[in-house]
């Protein structure tokens, strides 16, 4: 490499074939990333405009998509940038506060699903209290702390990270993550490794938990009632399901892989690292669009309105 090393410069060495397939890439990942933009936004737009909708349900859905945008926004245009650079490189600091946006994302992502799981347990195990417990003030909190609390786990992690002497620039990704950050290192990490499995017990472990938890008590409640009743119930308890089983098994997938890398083809590594800044923010929307009946006919009568 004749690139001036510059301690302060990281660089991203992760890209299959780039300069045989550069234009490609360009243009498959601009097209997801245009996508992307529209389908959650059409979603959010929706949901902002029709006041009927401005209920837990939807407001946390909303927040989900936001969410989704903000860890497509971190990824994609530093990407796309790259495909058509000559040399992938990052500063030290951008890299770091990529590591940071990313892994804030994953995190608020299993807590907003948690978040949106209390609401669909208080909904259908115990109605009568719904307006009480999931009060908008009730949301509110709920939302603070579902951004709120990643942003600190995270924060702290990074902040521990970068305190690190590097001794390596190269990563073998195209996107900064923290823990191959570390790997750069040539001193002590065991702070680093315990408490990024302190975040991951925390952060990953209870919302999972109680998501399945609270999934068992409405199947439970749905087995008693009757077959209307567990319809309705699961008609909005299925998008859910589905994007809460897509994102965990992601989610799995991208922790099992930064772990080991040596040991699988490094496309295969480079296709599971990306899997949650592409899969989530692209079906999440669709989902919610097409299953969510009450979402589905606004987005109907806007288009046909418009056309």
């Amino acid at each position: 490499m004749d690139y001036p090393t510059n301690f302060s410069y990281l660089l991203l060495e992760g890209h299959v074939d780039l300069e045989r397939y550069r234009y490609f890439y360009f243009v498959i990942v601009l097209a997801v990333y245009i996508l992307i933009i529209c389908f959650n936004t059409v979603v959010i737009f929706i949901i902002y405009s029709d006041k009927l909708l401005h209920e837990p349900m939807y407001i946390f859905i909303a927040a989900l998509l936001l969410n989704s945008l903000f860890g497509a926004a971190v990824l994609y245009p530093k990407l796309l940038n790259d495909f058509l650079s000559e040399r992938q490189v990052t500063s030290y600091s951008a890299c770091m506060l990529q590591a940071f946006c990313i892994y804030t994302y994953g995190v608020s992502e299993f807590t907003l699903l948690s978040a949106m799981a209390y609401d669909r347990y208080v909904s259908i195990c115990k109605p009568l209290q719904y307006a009480t417990l999931v009060k908008m003030s009730t949301v509110k909190k709920l939302l603070f702390f579902c951004w709120f609390v990643p942003s600190f786990e995270i924060g702290l992690l990074v902040v521990l990270t970068y305190r690190l002497q590097l001794c390596k620039f190269t990563l073998d990704r195209i996107y900064c993550n923290n823990y191959a950050i570390v790997k750069l290192s040539c001193g002590d990490i065991s702070v680093n490794n315990l408490y990024g499995l302190f975040v991951l017990c925390v952060a990953v472990f209870p919302p999972v938990i109680f998501i399945i938890y609270s999934y068992v008590r409405i199947l439970n409640v749905c087995l008693k009632n009757s077959k209307d009743f567990r319809r309705k119930a699961l008609q909005t308890c299925f998008p859910h399901l589905i994007i809460f089983t897509s994102f965990s098994v992601t989610a799995c997938f991208e922790i099992i892989n930064s772990r080991l890398e040596g040991n699988v083809p490094h496309i295969i590594n480079m296709i599971m690292s990306v899997e949650n800044v592409v899969i989530p923010p692209l079906i999440n929307p669709i989902i919610y669009g097409l299953k969510l009946q009450e979402i589905f006919k606004r987005i109907k009568k806007q288009f046909s309105w418009n056309v």
